[in-house]
């Protein structure tokens, strides 16, 4: 599985199976289906998705656009 397919498809949150998952979650797994669902985030996942199967991924780029949501870990 490649970095690009771990982002999960998003479920329609009005569902009865999302909303139940949802109900279920503690703080960090709910702030990760908020996040994740944020358009800016994902275009920003896709574009380090594109440097990582490149081969040649500048961290530093990486983890400076990973902090504007308060994110950081190493790949």
């Amino acid at each position: 599985m490649s970095w690009e397919d771990s982002l999960p498809p998003i479920l329609d949150w009005r569902s009865p199976v999302a909303a139940d998952e949802l109900y279920q979650l503690e703080r960090p797994g709910f702030a990760w289906e908020y996040l994740r669902r944020n358009h800016s985030y994902r275009r920003v996942y896709k574009s380090i998705c594109r440097q990582q199967k490149s081969g040649s991924p500048d961290e530093i780029a990486i983890d400076a656009k990973l902090a504007r949501w308060g994110l950081s870990f190493r790949m």
